[in-house]
């Protein structure tokens, strides 16, 4: 058994590369190999949102606080708030992230495949933000 102390891993400003506004990321776990499973909090201020992107073994989302939208390619816009869980199956390009006018946070879960968690993709437009 292996314990990880609350604070024992760096939190990460989310890169301009990959986020568009300002996002933190603080690990949560990985665990070793022959486990594939990955997991971290993503913490989104208003407005602020991922890239598009996908998985190779798909992602889970958990809400814990505020309200978020995630979106997959060609699907509706969708409103996500805490106690939501929300599950991209994988290949399927999305993207995730806070309303406007509030943060949200979620834990991200999912699997390496050849040690790759994601493919990261364009940015999400202003338009495609607002739903239009």
């Amino acid at each position: 058994m292996e314990i990880f102390e609350c604070g024992s891993r760096p939190s990460a400003r989310g890169p301009a590369e990959y986020f568009t506004g300002s996002v933190r990321v603080d690990p949560a776990f990985e665990a070793p190999s022959p486990a594939r499973v990955r997991g971290a909090t993503v913490t989104f201020e208003p407005g602020a949102r991922t890239a598009w992107h996908t998985h190779p073994l798909g992602q889970t989302l958990i809400v814990t606080a505020g309200r978020g939208l995630a979106q997959s390619w060609g699907g509706e816009l969708r409103e996500i708030r805490a106690g939501d869980v929300v599950w991209f199956p994988p290949g399927e390009k999305h993207w995730h992230g806070a309303a406007s006018e509030t943060g949200m946070t979620h834990i991200a879960i999912q699997e390496a495949l050849d040690g790759k968690v994601v493919d990261w993709l364009e940015h999400v437009t202003e338009e495609q933000y607002r739903g239009g």
